[in-house]
């Protein structure tokens, strides 16, 4: 593909993105199914300037509406990253946007006009409030606000930023993570060991981690290191009857049953069997032989009502608004709205106070987002508790203090006996653990 036709592919997939509200991510897949022609070098040229365009979106179509008073289109957020990232002659333009077969259309004087009005200016100006400055929506920079005061910027510049690639290390296949290292290299991989994480490595590279070898032996599992403490803060051990909730592809259940050596059990609930089977070919390949899947028609199935009081550990890893995954998936801010966000602090309100019915007298419940603000974090704590006496807070500090003995590394990030992983301080994504233990 030439670069027009890469740039006619980007405004297509843009335009796709307004009309579908699908994930990106998932679009890109799709997209590049059905145009199999598309090399590796188109496919990875058109996934960063979309990737880069999105990012960047509020900024643009600030910029946009200071320049035009009608409503954007996926071509003109284009051109103004054109004019943003790559300050492109009129000449250069009329070239790609030359209305031949497969290329974009050719511009109108407006469009030009336009282009002409942003090109060499710098994207953040004085005037810009801070909010699109750091790609945030107002609604949710205010709820942001409180939590992190001054240090909100710097939150929000976190999570702007792309995401490292985590992985961790199948404990059950008595491996270490220096010779993962080695193997690693092999492939011409470097990675790095997780700062809290002792199974963590990291990788800075954009690489295919699910066509090596080490993978396919279930030597390792893509996991974020955050995601990697949550399993690791439910303590899980050998001989112990665990329940995770919302257990999704089973990146929790997989680290947690790697703990507990195969001896006990672990009930995987979701309520989607497409998660559950994907969940299945994982297990399989890490050797676990102690995980039950299980289908659940939501938190009133009443299949639940058989499993009260019947576990050591219940993990809730709710579902969320994903705030805390914005480095991964920044379209996110675009298609998360207020009614959004209402319903998902409803859906969680009910996940938990189902879940803690499941957990036996002297066991833990385990509550985890990966959101950052409170109405799905410290207010639905608040509220199990004020709907169970039967239940207190347990200091997650005191916990990792007996799984890790360096504990001062992990000073400012416990707060009222929870904990909040952020990006700008982690190098996480963004998390919110709390521990509960019923009394009885």
């Amino acid at each position: 593909m030439r670069s027009a036709a890469r740039l006619a592919s980007v405004i297509e997939i843009l335009e796709k993105v307004e009309d579908e509200n699908l994930n990106i991510d998932h679009l890109l897949i799709r997209y590049f199914k059905q145009r199999r022609y598309a090399g590796s070098k188109d496919r990875r040229q058109i996934r960063e300037r979309i990737y880069r365009i999105v990012r960047n979106r509020f900024k643009l179509e600030w910029w946009l509406q200071e320049v035009i008073e009608e409503r954007y289109t996926s071509r003109l957020l284009v051109l103004s990253d054109l004019a943003f990232f790559e300050f492109c002659s009129q000449s250069e333009l009329d070239e790609i946007f030359n209305g031949a077969a497969n290329n974009p259309e050719r511009l109108s004087q407006k469009e030009k006009e336009i282009y002409q009005a942003l090109v060499g200016k710098d994207i953040c100006h004085v005037k810009m409030p801070t909010n699109v400055k750091f790609e945030c929506p107002d609604w949710i920079f205010a709820k942001l606000e409180p939590v992190f005061g001054s240090e909100l910027e710097k939150c929000l510049v976190g999570l702007g930023e792309e995401a490292s690639l985590d992985l961790r290390v199948n404990a059950l296949k008595k491996i270490t993570r220096e010779q993962v290292q080695i193997l690693l290299e092999k492939f011409d991989i470097k990675a790095e060991k997780t700062k809290y994480s002792p199974l963590g490595l990291r990788i800075h590279s954009r690489r295919r981690i699910d066509q090596i070898k080490p993978f396919r032996d279930g030597l390792l599992e893509i996991q974020d290191e955050g995601s990697q403490i949550i399993s690791m803060l439910v303590d899980a051990k050998p001989g112990m009857q665990i329940a995770d909730f919302c257990s999704g592809a089973g990146g929790k259940t997989l680290a947690m049953g790697s703990f507990m050596a195969n001896k006990g059990r672990i009930l995987a609930l979701d309520t989607s069997l497409t998660r559950l089977d994907k969940a299945a070919l994982r297990i399989k390949r890490a050797g676990l032989h102690n995980v039950e899947r299980r289908l659940i028609g939501g938190d009133a199935d009443p299949k639940l009502k058989r499993l009260a009081k019947k576990f050591d550990r219940v993990l809730v890893d709710a579902p969320c608004s994903g705030i805390g995954t914005w480095r991964r998936d920044p379209d996110i801010r675009q298609r998360l709205n207020r009614k959004n966000l209402e319903a998902m602090v409803q859906v969680q309100q009910k996940i938990l106070i189902a879940a803690a019915r499941l957990v036996r007298p002297g066991g833990r419940l385990i509550y985890a987002t990966c959101s950052l603000i409170p109405d799905e974090n410290e207010k639905q704590i608040e509220n199990l508790l004020k709907k169970r006496n039967d239940y207190s807070i347990v200091s997650v500090k005191e916990i990792w203090s007996k799984l890790d003995p360096k504990i001062k590394k992990w000073h400012g990030m416990v707060n009222d006996n929870m904990m909040r992983l952020t990006p700008h301080q982690h190098g996480t994504d963004g998390f919110f653990i709390s521990i509960l233990e019923r009394l009885h």
